[in-house]
């Protein structure tokens, strides 16, 4: 028996989510801090995606088409970046146009979200290094480096592959995540957060702490994108390799869980005392081994969808903000780094959160 209650929860999601829509107005949310107010970036920050991908997924599961009006235009002017003048378009573009152009057009058919999501692709493709056979993370001409996050925003090739039957975005995207888990994950599934590379000859210099405690330590947010993105990698390419990955990533996940199932920022902290959890960690990870269970034979299933329910039950007992309507955020106790954003809301937090609960209750349109 679920030991939580999908269908009842995503109820409480659209009630909570058209507080939002009132709350947020146009705003494009990252965090919130003790106030529980979002702040309002520019779209061409990483993040602003999310929101309105839990609108497509809200739109999706219930067919109101208030979620619908509210998220269409979000790939609109995500696309006018593109044009316009700036530096924050990088390896994040899945993050931005998955959950916009391309769940847009998986639900709608929209010709122009296809387009724009294939816009996209080709961006991301053109940051391709073949000779380190990487993705570059960031921008400037100084580093070469790649992190564990852009594990997530490869799905973007495998479905421009799949969608325009040109190989060469899943030949990319393959060749990246055999060099990220080659250089990222370690023998005990523990991740890196950034990998550095030789500029000229691409060979592999350093791993880097990152948004972790240490270049020996594990971000757990970084192990949740990593399992999640491996999982990912398997279910296009079908290669096992990439799913022993996703299982080994996944194994010192859930064994380095405390007792609640929402992880300390760091897996490798020297003290819990005075440490921060991250409940977008969690959120990400529950959505991942969600994946896992579907990929792996029927007798290893229940392994991670318990993992997954319990932690989901977790955050929706524990974390979420039910009993403050006034909160903006669905998820509290999240953490950015160790150094920054310290026990606040992160609306990719709240993304997963739904997406994960929308994958119990039986939705089908997958974006990574």
């Amino acid at each position: 028996m679920s030991r939580v209650d999908p269908n009842e929860i995503m109820k409480r999601l659209e009630a909570k989510v058209d507080r939002m829509m009132a709350q947020l107005a146009s705003r494009s949310p990252h965090y919130a801090g003790q106030d529980g107010k979002y702040d309002d970036m520019p779209t061409d920050f990483w993040t602003s995606g999310f929101w309105p991908g839990i609108l497509w997924i809200l739109h999706d599961l219930s067919g109101k088409a208030h979620y619908k009006e509210a998220a269409w235009p979000w790939d609109e002017e995500l696309e006018t970046w593109f044009v316009r003048p700036t530096d924050q378009l990088n390896h994040d573009v899945g993050f931005q146009f998955l959950p916009t152009a391309v769940i847009k057009y998986l639900i709608t058919g929209d010709e122009d979200a296809k387009r724009r999501g294939l816009a996209a692709a080709n961006f991301l493709a053109g940051r391709f290094n073949p000779v380190g056979q990487f993705i570059r993370a960031w921008n400037g001409d100084r580093h070469q480096w790649s992190i564990i996050d852009a594990m997530m925003n490869i799905s973007l090739l495998f479905w421009a592959s799949e969608e325009t039957g040109d190989r060469r975005y899943a030949h990319i995207a393959s060749m990246h995540a055999t060099t990220t888990m080659k250089h990222g994950i370690r023998e005990d599934g523990s991740s890196n957060h950034i990998i550095s590379f030789h500029p000229e000859t691409g060979e592999f210099a350093e791993a880097m702490g990152g948004q972790g405690l240490a270049p020996d330590s594990t971000w757990s947010r970084g192990n949740a994108w990593a399992l999640y993105g491996f999982a990912n990698t398997y279910r296009y390419t079908h290669n096992p390799v990439f799913l022993n990955t996703a299982k080994r990533v996944a194994h010192y996940f859930i064994a380095a869980l405390p007792e609640d199932y929402v992880p300390y920022w760091d897996f490798r902290l020297s003290s819990l005392e005075g440490m921060s959890r991250d409940s977008s960690a969690a959120a990400i990870a529950a959505s991942g081994l969600l994946e896992i269970a579907e990929l792996v034979p029927v007798g290893e299933q229940r392994l991670y969808r318990d993992a997954a329910e319990r932690i989901l039950q977790s955050l929706t007992e524990q974390y979420a903000t039910w009993d403050q309507p006034e909160h903006e955020a669905i998820l509290r106790h999240a953490t950015g780094s160790g150094t920054a954003l310290i026990d606040v809301s992160l609306i990719y937090g709240d993304y997963y959160y739904v997406e994960a609960i929308a994958k119990l209750c039986g939705w089908q349109h997958r974006i990574y």
